[in-house]
Formats: structure tokens, sequence, C-alpha cells
């Protein structure tokens, strides 16, 4: 071990560095602390954002949701729907249930919610199956009233002997 001279007797080397690090340590750590209580609050208007964009929307102009058959069955595998504004009064949607293997029966229902008075209800709906197909996929284009949010709630199930399903819901945007 190596000892250096130092105020009042010999030190191993390393100590008196270690030292200097606490001293700025304590020193940034106590004017951070002061810097914290002297911060002067700014008033924010939570209801103005809020009205906004909620954690159920999002601001850009597609939405998409995928969830995975959370019983990690024999039958489905996932299902996924989208939500794309095209224009300032038409919207894309689109699901897709995709199964494990060629299944009797494949369900998709695509649910496209309008946000009104601040709470989402069903707008308009389509359900559809197919007989002996591993997926099945469904996209279509809807002319909606703009100045409100849209998203997509979806049902997916397989069956195959015995049913499987799952739910997809995406964020709403807004059609302006």
């Amino acid at each position: 071990m190596s000892y250096i001279w130092c105020k009042g007797g010999f030190v191993r080397k390393g100590v008196r560095a270690i030292g200097r690090w606490k001293r700025i340590l304590g020193i940034g750590l106590a004017a951070g602390i002061l810097t914290s209580l002297t911060m002067t609050s700014v008033p924010v208007q939570a209801s103005s954002i809020l009205d906004k964009v909620t954690v159920e929307e999002t601001s850009e102009n597609y939405a998409e949701d995928t969830v995975y058959s959370r019983l990690k069955g024999n039958n489905l595998n996932f299902g996924n729907v989208k939500v794309q504004r095209l224009s300032s009064n038409e919207i894309a949607i689109s699901g897709l249930t995709q199964c494990h293997h060629k299944c009797d029966t494949v369900y998709l229902s695509l649910y496209l919610e309008r946000k009104v008075n601040g709470n989402y209800g069903t707008y308009k709906y389509w359900e559809f199956t197919a007989n002996n197909v591993t997926s099945l996929s469904r996209g279509i284009n809807v002319i909606v009233p703009s100045g409100t949010y849209y998203r997509v709630r979806g049902y997916h199930a397989a069956k195959d002997g015995s049913k499987e399903s799952t739910t997809t819901l995406t964020q709403g945007i807004m059609i302006k």
C-alpha cells in the first residue's frame, strides 16, 4: 500500500481525493435543495390541457392497438385494430384476427366509437366471420362528422372446438 503525507500524518493514497469528492457532492446537494426551495410555482390550468388531449386520445393522425391472446391458447394468436384520419371528414379503420392455425370459424367485429359530451359511444359497427381460415382482416373508409374524437374497438375470436377471444381498443384521434 502507498501512503502520502497529509495534514496531521500519513494517509493511504486516494483517501484525500475521496474527501474532496464528498465535499463537492455535499455542496452540490445543498445548492440543489436550496434552489428547489426558492423556486416559484406557476399556476397551470389543467382543465384546458385535459379538454384537448387525455390518455384516451392522441394528437397523432393514427392510432393502433394489438393484443395477443391472454390464454396462450391453441387457436387465437392476436387481434389488431387501426384508425387513421384521411381528411377532415373521412377516416380509415381496419382490423385483423390472426390464428395459430386454420380454424373452423374466425370472428372480427369493429366498433367505431365517437366522443360526445366527454364520453365514447358506439357510432357504427361491423361484424365479419370466415370459415376454415387462419386469419380474417377487413378495412373500411367511413365518412364522419368533424370536430370530435373517434376510436376503434375490436372483438377478435377463433373457434376450433373451443372458442378463444380477445378485445382491442385504440386511442381516439381528432377529426377536424
